[in-house]
C-alpha cells in the first residue's frame, strides 16, 4: 500500500466532512456564545474517553483565552467531582452518539444543581440533545477509520468546532495580546509581553545623517541587521527613517542612486514608543501600523533604542 497516497485520502476525507459540518452551523452558535459570555459562573466541559480528551483541550483553550473553564471527566463526576459544579455554571456535555451512559447519568444530578446545559453531539435527535437547552451539531457521515470504529473524523469535528467556539468567545470579549500574556506568564510569549520595551530593545541604533550617501546607508542598514536606519540632522536630532522598503523604492525611482543622500528618499517622521511601555503596547502599535520596528524614546523624547518584532516574538524558538 502507498501510505503517502492513503494519508492524503484520509486528509481529504476529513476536510470534506469538516466542510459539511461548517455548512450546518446555525443560529445556535450565536446563542451559545452569548449564553457563555453572559454567564456569572464558569464553563464546565464534560466528556468521556476520546471525546473527553478533546473536551479537555477545548476547556484548556477557553481558559487561556478569557473564558473561565474546567474539564471534568463524566465518570469521575459521579464519584465526587460533581462538587466542582455550581448553579451559576454552564455545563457543556460532549458525546458523539448522545447516548453514552456516563454522560446521560450525569444529566439529572446537574439539573438538580441548577446549572445550564449545552450539548456538543453528533446526534441532534439523541437522548442527550433532548435534555439540554442548546445543541451544537458535530455530526459526520463517516469516520476516517476504515472499520468505522475508531473515533477519527468525529473527534476532529469536535475539536474544530471547539476551536470555533473558543475564537468566537475571544472576539466577543475583545481578548488582546496583553490578556494572553497574563494567562501565560510561564510561556515564552507571555514572558516577553509582560516585559517593558527597554528590556528588549536594541541600543546599538542604526544611524545616518541627511547628507549620508546611498552606499553608506546600505552599509549601515546591512551592518546593524534591523532592516532600517534612523536619519539625524546636524544637531543630532532624529528627523526620519530609512527602511529596506525605502531603499527598494529609491532603486526603482532614481537612475543615479550613487548620488543620492538620505534626505532624498528618507521617510520623514517615524513611529515611536516610550521605553517604559509594555511590549504588548508595542505589538499592538506594530499591528495597527503594519510595521516591524519601532523607534524607542525616553521621557525627553530622545531616541534611545530600536525595537524589532523579533525582540518580541522569536519565531524560531517560540514555545507554548
Amino acid at each position: 500500500m502507498d501510505f503517502i497516497a492513503r494519508s492524503k485520502e484520509i486528509f481529504n476525507l476529513e476536510i470534506a466532512e469538516l466542510q459539511k459540518l461548517a455548512d450546518k452551523i446555525g443560529p445556535e452558535m450565536n446563542e451559545v456564545v452569548e449564553m457563555i459570555y453572559a454567564s456569572k459562573g464558569k464553563l464546565v466541559i464534560m466528556g468521556i474517553g476520546k471525546t473527553g480528551i478533546i473536551g479537555h483541550k477545548i476547556s484548556s483553550s477557553l481558559a487561556s483565552t478569557g473564558t473561565p473553564s474546567i474539564f471534568v471527566n463524566a465518570a469521575e463526576a459521579m464519584h465526587g467531582d460533581l462538587g466542582m459544579v455550581s448553579k451559576n455554571d454552564i455545563v457543556l456535555l460532549i458525546s458523539n452518539s448522545g447516548s453514552s451512559t456516563e454522560i446521560i447519568n450525569i444529566v439529572a444530578p446537574l439539573k438538580k444543581i441548577g446549572c445550564s446545559l449545552i450539548a456538543m453531539t453528533g446526534n441532534p435527535k439523541s437522548v442527550l440533545a433532548k435534555e439540554v437547552s442548546l445543541v451544537l451539531n458535530v455530526s459526520v457521515s463517516k469516520e476516517a477509520c476504515p472499520l468505522g470504529l475508531a473515533p477519527t473524523t468525529s473527534t476532529t469535528a469536535t475539536l474544530v468546532l471547539g476551536d470555533a467556539l473558543t475564537i468566537c468567545l475571544m472576539e466577543r470579549r475583545g481578548f488582546k495580546a496583553e490578556n494572553y500574556a497574563l494567562y501565560h506568564p510561564g510561556g515564552a510569549l507571555g514572558r516577553r509581553l509582560i516585559s517593558q520595551v527597554k528590556d528588549e530593545m536594541f541600543t546599538d541604533i542604526p544611524k545616518v545623517y541627511e547628507t549620508t550617501l546611498f552606499k553608506d546607508i546600505i552599509y549601515e542598514v546591512s551592518n546593524k541587521r534591523l532592516g532600517m536606519t534612523m536619519v539625524f540632522d546636524q544637531n543630532e536630532q532624529a528627523i526620519g527613517i530609512i527602511t529596506d522598503g525605502d531603499i527598494r523604492r529609491a532603486i526603482q525611482r532614481f537612475d543615479e542612486i550613487k548620488l543620492l543622500s538620505a534626505a532624498d528618499f528618507m521617510t520623514h517622521g517615524f513611529k515611536k514608543i516610550d521605553q517604559d511601555e509594555l511590549l504588548t503596547e508595542a505589538l499592538e502599535m506594530m499591528d495597527v501600523n503594519k510595521i516591524t520596528t519601532l523607534t524607542v524614546v525616553d521621557n525627553t523624547d530622545t531616541v534611545v533604542g530600536i525595537l524589532s518584532i523579533h525582540n518580541i516574538i522569536d519565531f524560531r524558538n517560540l514555545t507554548h
